[in-house]
C-alpha cells in the first residue's frame, strides 16, 4: 500500500490494495467505552471481507485491579486470534473502527508490538468509507485460517514501577485521556480521579479533525513539538492502554517514537500507594 505514511491508509489506497494480487487482511475493531455491542454494529454493516475483532477478549487479557482494565494479551493468545482473523505470514493488515481510530489504534499497536510489519489504520474509518460511497456488507465474514507467527516486544513498553521512577524533566509523560479526566473533574470508570504526577495532557481528540480524520502529519508534529515531544523521550498512557495507542500512532506518523504504558491509569489508580495529582 503506497502512502506517505506508514501508519495510515486512505480509502482510495485501500480500494487499490483490495483489488491487487496481495490484498490486506481487514480487521473491524468496533469498540467504544461503555458500548458492548461492537459485534452487533459490525453485523449491521462493515467493510467487505473485514473480520470482527473483539477488543475486550482478543486485544487484551482479562482485567484485574493489579494489571488494569486492558492488560496486554499473552502472545500465544494473540497469535491464535490473529490466525482466526486470517492473518498470514507477510500479509499487510488494515484496521478500522467508527470511533476516530481510537480502538483501531489498539489493534495497530498490538500487531506492531507482536511483529507484524505492515499494519495501517484506515484514516477516517467506517465513516470515511461510507462518505466515499463504498458499499458495506452485513452479517459475518468467514476468513481463511491464517499462519502468522507472532513474537512479543517489537514496540516499546514500560511497567508501573518504571513509570513511578520516571524523571519527568527528562521524559515527557503524556496522558491521552480527555481533559476532564486528566484534571480529576470527572472519572467514570477508575477508582480515583486525577492523573499520574508530572503528566502532560495530550487528549486523543487533538489528533483528529471534526470529521474523524487524522490531522496532516505536519500538524501532528507541530502539536507534539509544542508539548515537548521532540526534546525528550516520550511515554504515553490513558485509562487502560487503548486510546494511548492513538497518541502513539499520531506520534509515529510525525516521526516521533513513543513508549506505551499498558497498565495506564486503571492500574495506577487501583494501587493506593501510588500518588495522584488533580487540578
Amino acid at each position: 500500500m503506497a502512502s506517505e505514511s506508514t501508519v495510515f491508509t486512505s480509502v482510495d489506497e485501500l480500494v487499490e490494495a483490495m483489488l491487487s494480487s496481495h490484498p490486506p487482511v481487514l480487521l473491524d475493531v468496533r469498540w467504544q467505552l461503555g458500548d458492548p455491542d461492537g459485534l452487533v454494529h459490525y453485523r449491521e454493516g462493515h467493510l467487505p471481507g473485514s473480520v470482527y475483532v473483539d477488543l475486550d477478549t482478543e486485544l487484551a487479557a482479562p482485567a484485574s485491579p493489579e494489571a488494569g482494565r486492558h492488560p496486554l494479551p499473552a502472545i500465544e493468545d494473540l497469535q491464535a486470534a490473529a490466525r482466526k482473523w486470517g492473518v498470514y505470514f507477510g500479509a499487510p493488515v488494515v484496521v478500522y473502527d467508527d470511533w476516530e481510530g481510537k480502538a483501531a489504534a489498539r489493534a495497530w499497536w498490538l500487531l506492531k508490538w507482536a511483529g507484524v510489519a505492515d499494519v495501517r489504520i484506515l484514516d477516517g474509518g467506517l465513516g470515511a468509507w461510507k462518505t466515499a460511497g463504498m458499499r458495506v456488507s452485513t452479517g459475518n465474514a468467514t476468513p481463511r485460517v491464517g499462519n502468522v507467527t507472532l513474537t512479543a516486544g517489537h514496540m516499546p513498553t514500560i511497567d508501573i514501577d518504571a513509570v513511578a521512577r520516571l524523571d519527568t524533566s527528562a521524559t515527557l509523560l503524556l496522558d491521552a485521556r480527555a481533559p476532564e479526566r486528566f484534571s480529576g473533574e470527572s472519572e467514570p470508570v477508575d477508582p480515583r480521579p486525577g492523573r499520574i504526577p508530572g503528566a502532560v495532557n495530550a487528549p486523543t481528540g487533538a489528533n483528529v479533525t471534526g470529521d474523524g480524520m487524522f490531522r496532516p502529519v505536519a500538524e501532528l508534529r507541530e502539536h507534539y513539538e509544542s508539548l515537548g515531544a521532540t526534546a525528550r523521550e516520550v511515554v504515553v498512557y490513558c485509562g487502560s492502554g487503548v486510546t494511548a495507542a492513538h497518541d502513539v500512532a499520531a506520534l509515529a506518523a510525525a516521526g516521533i517514537p513513543a513508549t506505551l504504558f499498558p497498565g495506564s491509569y486503571s492500574q495506577w489508580s487501583n494501587d493506593v500507594d501510588r500518588p495522584v495529582e488533580v487540578g
